[in-house]
């Protein structure tokens, strides 16, 4: 008997938005600690590129899939296909568009929505009935601080990951009975494409950083540990959590 409860060995994770960033090392701590990894994004190459070398290096198999995530057809079929084989579902693409609220183009705020929103819960609903049915699963949704804060220019991105904080606790509370655990992630400030505008900005990357306890950017490898954890049995009574991860700024 397997006792040790962080082991995924035998385990198949779903991990959307893992060609880089923050998916790629949650795609790769869960593959580390045992799991075959399918993965998808927009741009997602056929041999899954990197994140694809990665795990085959690390023992796993991998299966890559090219998904458009504004487009809901294609997220339903991509979750009709891997419903029944889906363990672990992490729930990680996302988009981000910034410009003041009153000059936001109403087509960014559509496209966020779609992307961090909707393709999120449509694919889950796929996922979900398969793991009820089977009595089990684990879903990971990466939230955000802008979960618990409004941010600055970036007024669909901050509703759509307030919103999932709220999906996580409306699904965890019908859901965690059937034996299925939903909970999600909310990274800090993390050195990626979506913060480079951040970090390009003196003032602005100053005045984060003079906040953050651990006087550091995060990096994406700094989300494996969480992931392993939720996407294990250490979580089984683990139900509704927003996780920040954030070198202690919601702390200060």
């Amino acid at each position: 008997m397997n006792t040790n409860p962080f082991d995924l060995t035998g385990k198949t994770a779903v991990v959307t938005g893992a060609r880089r960033g923050i998916g790629f090392a949650m795609a790769e701590a869960l593959a580390v600690a045992g799991a075959d990894i399918i993965a998808a994004s927009a741009g997602q190459e056929a041999d899954g590129g990197a994140i694809g070398r990665r795990v085959r290096e690390l023992g796993r198999s991998f299966e890559g899939h090219g998904v458009d995530f504004r487009d809901r057809d294609a997220v339903t079929a991509f979750g009709q296909d891997v419903a029944a084989r889906t363990d672990i579902l992490v729930n990680n693409a996302g988009t981000i568009r910034r410009a003041p609220a009153a000059e936001h183009p109403l087509e960014w705020w559509d496209e966020v929505i779609d992307v961090n929103l909707n393709s999120q819960f449509v694919l889950t609903q796929h996922v979900g009935r398969q793991m009820i049915e089977r009595g089990g699963g684990k879903i990971i949704f990466t939230a955000s601080l802008l979960s618990f804060q409004g941010g600055v220019t970036v007024p669909g991105y901050a509703a759509t990951k307030s919103a999932i904080g709220g999906l996580t606790k409306a699904l965890a509370n019908e859901w965690a009975s059937r034996g299925v655990n939903v909970n999600a992630i909310a990274p800090g400030y993390i050195s990626t494409d979506n913060t480079e505008a951040l970090r390009d900005d003196p003032e602005r990357s100053q005045s984060i950083l003079s906040r953050i306890p651990a006087a550091r950017w995060g990096e994406a490898s700094d989300l494996g540990g969480a992931a392993v954890f939720l996407a294990s049995r250490a979580s089984d009574y683990v139900s509704g959590v927003v996780l920040p991860v954030d070198g202690g700024w919601m702390g200060r």
